[in-house]
């Protein structure tokens, strides 16, 4: 009890470096305390256990020592040597291993018990200053043991032991119905209920694909993710596959702009896709989703942006001749060595092992930008589980790094959507959303392009004709006649109909202004002759006005004059 007193207030963890791991038990394994690991053969246990030392050896300066039951040292430093862990370069003070392989030969005679080695591992853990213990296939052992009270007692003896050493421990052991051990259910069984952390390890194949699944199945005084999942044994170890955890930390989001590669269709995003956002292009085949999408690869490597293609339907070169056919130059950026060009058209495996090798590559060429065509092929056979959980890896990790990403997708996930849902299904995670379609019209097929949906952003509703030629790509805008969209050569016909016929009402406009303008003429002159004739006869009134008041002036005049020299009566007024 005095030796688990440190913990009951605060469970420590010891980090184990395997990616994801650590973030499903937000931490790694508990300090002090002791780990069973179990698994069917290929599970990795040995690599899970061979990183868990390496990590503390390396990067937390705490010396390990591993115990191996199944395969020489020599073979497993030989066997980790493709994981960049460095184990030849550590000394033995730092991680030391301890082969204690059954010999074959060996004819047991009486009981035997742990005694021993647990003291001369004493005196090591004392000598290198030990902090971390691994015990590699511990089944090995206990099967030399007669019976389940035996394996019992051997197993609380090592617990107690490794109690009394603070050590942090990890046992590994067959599990799942392994035919090469001869240990039953019931002492591991027994082993679950006695350590403090318990995980489960498995494999299975659906349809000729690898799946491997994690599953924490107990820890003891600390919160953990209990569902299963993913993983893969990539080039560092194990890769666990972890979708964001609730209430975990937002990625940083930022309003910055790039463009498509098309002008038309920047104007139509309100001014391009967002940094770091990721885009779905849907359609048929030949609907022209990779040039959608080369569009954008091409614009990125002008700004100088390190930029990964990754092709599921063709290989590298044949990308590269197809998109010059539209002007679309990819070459040149190659050889420059900003973009990668990655065909994956004959690589086969689970989801998760793909993804794992995109974010490789994308780390190694420290990618800005991204384009996968298709994502669809995530959801091949033997992947339609896993597939969607991938899916939202991908996105979250994208997203996460700051990558802008493309991806396309053939058209029966969308129309599979529609009618429910596929296990893909990324239409829903993604930002944006283009769609590209067919019509037939008058013996010719021709593309249309819309934008679903843009999160985040306005954009336009309207449906575009999708033009390929030598000289790039270009969007049109279709033409609509009683309610039918005409697209092709009809809607060119129709264009230069209503060209023509807007030219003839220019004419026929222009013809009646010139008219009307001779009219205008005739009346103004008309006008102002009147006004003179107008002002002719008002000079004439006026001219009689003041003749007529002169006039009648003059003889009121005279005839006073008159009166006066008569002498006539003034006040009567007559003469």
């Amino acid at each position: 009890m005095s030796a688990e007193a440190p913990f009951l207030t605060a469970l420590y963890k010891a980090p184990t470096g395997v990616a994801g791991f650590d973030e499903l038990t937000g931490g790694g394994l508990p300090v002090g305390r002791t780990t069973l690991l179990l698994g069917g053969p290929g599970s990795g246990k040995t690599i899970f256990a061979l990183g868990f030392l390496a990590h503390g050896a390396r990067l937390c300066a705490e010396p390990g020592i591993f115990v191996a039951f199944e395969e020489t040292a020599d073979r497993i430093r030989t066997n980790a040597r493709g994981f960049g862990w460095a184990l030849d370069a550590l000394p033995a003070e730092q991680l030391y291993f301890l082969d204690c392989i059954p010999s074959p030969d060996a004819v047991q005679t009486g009981a035997f018990d742990l005694t021993g080695m647990l003291a001369g591992l004493g005196a090591q853990v004392s000598a290198m200053g030990a902090r971390r213990i691994v015990f590699d296939a511990l089944d090995i052992l206990l099967a030399l043991l007669p019976d389940d009270a035996s394996r019992r007692r051997e197993v609380y003896r090592l617990h107690e032991w490794l109690i009394a050493q603070g050590l942090t421990a990890l046992i590994t052991a067959k599990a799942g119905g392994d035919p090469s051990s001869s240990i039953d259910g019931s002492t591991f069984g027994f082993m679950q209920f006695m350590v403090d952390c318990a995980v489960v390890l498995n494999q299975s194949v659906e349809h000729g694909v690898s799946q491997r699944n994690l599953r924490v199945q107990k820890y003891r005084g600390s919160a953990f993710n209990e569902n299963e999942s993913p993983f893969v044994i990539g080039s560092n170890g194990f890769d666990v596959a972890i979708s964001r955890l609730l209430g975990g930390s937002d990625a940083q989001h930022t309003s910055e702009r790039v463009t498509t590669g098309i002008e038309r269709l920047d104007t139509m995003l309100d001014g391009g896709y967002y940094r770091g956002a990721s885009v779905l292009i849907t359609g048929f085949p030949g609907t022209a989703k990779t040039t959608l999408s080369g569009t954008f690869a091409e614009a990125a490597c002008l700004r100088g942006e390190q930029t990964l293609f990754v092709s599921f339907d063709s290989d590298g070169s044949e990308v590269i001749r197809n998109l010059e056919s539209v002007g679309i130059q990819l070459g040149p950026h190659v050889e420059s060595g900003v973009l990668r060009m990655v065909s994956a058209r004959t690589i086969t495996g689970s989801a998760e092992s793909l993804l794992v090798r995109i974010k490789a590559i994308a780390k190694e060429h420290k990618a800005r930008c991204l384009v996968i065509d298709p994502v669809s092929t995530l959801s091949k056979a033997g992947n339609e589980l896993t597939a969607h959980g991938v899916a939202e890896r991908l996105i979250d990790w994208t997203k996460s790094d700051g990558i802008t990403m493309v991806c396309t997708s053939l058209l029966d996930e969308m129309a599979g959507q529609m009618n429910g849902g596929t296990p893909l299904q990324v239409s829903t995670l993604a930002d944006t959303w283009i769609h590209l379609n067919y019509l037939v019209q008058a013996g010719e097929r021709n593309r249309g392009m819309s934008i679903i949906k843009s999160r985040g952003t306005s954009h336009s509703n309207q449906v575009r004709e999708l033009i390929l030629s030598s000289t790039g790509v270009t969007l049109a805008d279709i033409y609509t006649a009683g309610g039918e969209v005409l697209m092709g050569t009809m809607r060119w016909e129709k264009e230069s109909a209503a060209r023509v016929a807007q030219e003839m009402a220019d004419v026929q406009g222009q013809l009646k202004r010139v008219q009307l303008d001779a009219e205008e003429a005739e009346l103004e002159v008309r006008l102002r002759s009147l006004q003179t004739v107008l002002v002719a006869k008002q000079v004439e009134k006026a001219l009689l006005t003041r003749t007529t008041e002169s006039q009648e002036r003059e003889l009121k005049g005279g005839r006073t004059m008159m009166r006066e020299l008569r002498g006539a009566d003034a006040a009567t007024g007559q003469e």
